[in-house]
């Protein structure tokens, strides 16, 4: 199956790119950060979660930071999923990081994540309890509390 997104990033690349663990540690730490990060700081980052220590031993964190930069940032980069400069050596998320995010989430079997679920039938919840206190007919015949209960 070779379904295309929205921005025309097939499935089977952006499996692709989920398939590396540093590739997926570089987006996760991206998403929350606010702008660029720097190389040094994702090379850090990424190396103190793999030796479960901070700050990481040397030698992991010059591994780390190679990779990155001559393998991972640049497949990254190819995609344009992130811009990454190789000069400045700062990496940030570009719109079509959002294709590969959403298989990064926990999603329901219809395609939608359970974040996206849970505000749903909260806000419904919501409007049903409004909805009965205003005295909305059929609404109301329910009492207010059964309403809260989702």
């Amino acid at each position: 199956m070779n379904l295309r997104r929205s921005t025309g990033l097939a499935e089977t690349k952006i499996h692709d790119i989920l398939r590396n663990d540093r590739r997926r540690r570089v987006l996760e730490h991206l998403q929350e950060s606010v702008g660029s990060v720097t190389l040094r700081e994702l090379a850090e980052t990424i190396a103190a979660n793999e030796a479960n220590q901070s700050p990481p031993p040397r030698a992991l964190r010059e591994s780390v930071y190679n990779s990155l930069h001559q393998t991972h940032l640049p497949k990254l980069d190819d995609e344009n999923v992130i811009r990454y400069d190789k000069h400045r050596k700062t990496v940030e998320l570009r719109p079509r990081a959002r294709d590969v995010n959403i298989y990064m989430e926990v999603v329901t079997r219809y395609g939608i994540p359970w974040a996206d679920y849970y505000r749903s039938v909260a806000t419904a919840s919501l409007a049903l309890v409004v909805a009965s206190e205003i005295g909305a007919p059929l609404v109301n015949v329910v009492p207010t509390l059964l309403w809260a209960i989702p």
